[in-house]
């Protein structure tokens, strides 16, 4: 018999040994809770189907069919989706501790990225001090006001590109734009350094790296949805994103290292950006800051600068 079908009859045995064992507990485990109404879920797959490739639109027709917060099935994860500003921030803010312990998406899990980022730490002393750096030392009004220059400077230089581009006739890549935009006005409020200028190639590394990574992290992962399958990678997404999250580590990582040289150099002017602040904070014991936890938070602080509207 051919190794192949070997393989296909073991897999095939392995999945309904673990479908049985599934119904089996499932009906061992007593009373379910009650869930929001939603779509019926068809079997195995859910509600995958019904999400379409463009999957806000999709569930926001289904909230209007259903409630503004309704249950889908999706693959074998049971998700409650909020379409409701008010419950939204019921959730998010009232009720934000019990509900902080998220599902971390397969993506997110190499360099154990997932036990030092903010957004997917349970809730422990390690999440309640990340937290507490970012409220009061990072994205605090007061800190936020004290490089607003910068923000008005990027949006400058990004109308001065608008109207050269105008008064030449040239055509504007306005995702392009916008892009370039985000990153510049990331790194000089982080780094005080812009991470995509054209004549950089290190910017440019960074930001063709930071694009992939929006690419994978945007894709739907059948890993996701199956996590029985999360030990096979079946799309490649957590081998494609160990790459790149080891080269954006090694950027900050070299970064971080300059600066701390830079710092031990006599005549050496502060700068007013979150790594002289998080520097800071590493060097007091007390703070429970290290290196590695101000790598994770720019990781962390790309991914809220690229998905926040431009705020000047």
């Amino acid at each position: 018999m051919d190794l192949p079908i070997l393989m296909l009859g073991f897999y095939l045995s392995w999945g309904l040994l673990r479908a049985l064992l599934y119904i089996v507990n499932k009906g061992k485990s007593g009373k379910v809770g009650k869930l929001p109404p939603g779509p019926r879920p068809l079997p195995v797959i859910g509600n995958l189907l019904e999400l379409g490739s463009l999957p806000h639109r999709s569930l926001t027709k289904l909230a209007s069919a259903h409630s503004p917060i309704m249950s889908l099935k999706l693959g074998s994860i049971t998700t409650v989706v909020v379409s409701s500003a008010s419950m939204a921030r019921e959730i998010l803010q009232t009720h934000d501790v019990s509900f902080s312990n998220r599902l971390i998406p397969d993506s997110s899990t190499p360099f154990r990225h997932h036990e030092h980022g903010l957004p997917w730490v349970p809730v422990s002393p390690l999440w309640r001090n990340l937290r507490r750096i970012c409220n009061v030392h990072l994205f605090a009004p007061k800190a936020l006001d004290s490089n607003q220059h910068l923000r008005h400077q990027k949006i400058q230089e990004l109308s001065a590109y608008v109207k050269k581009c105008s008064e030449t006739g040239s055509s504007v890549n306005i995702g392009e734009a916008a892009f370039r935009t985000s990153l510049n006005l990331l790194g000089s409020t982080i780094l005080s350094m812009d991470l995509a200028e054209p004549t950089s190639e290190s910017a440019k590394e960074f930001k063709e790296l930071v694009g992939q990574i929006m690419v994978e992290v945007g894709k739907p992962n059948v890993a996701d949805y199956f996590p029985v399958l999360k030990w096979l990678d079946p799309q490649g997404v957590r081998q494609r994103m160990t790459s790149y999250g080891r080269r954006m580590l090694d950027i900050f990582g070299t970064i971080i290292k300059n600066r701390l040289q830079h710092q031990n150099v006599s005549g050496f002017g502060r700068k007013n950006d979150m790594l002289e602040t998080l520097l800071d904070l590493s060097k007091d014991k007390e703070e429970g800051l290290d290196l590695v936890l101000i790598e994770h938070l720019f990781l962390v602080s790309k991914n809220f600068f690229l998905s926040s509207p431009i705020i000047v």
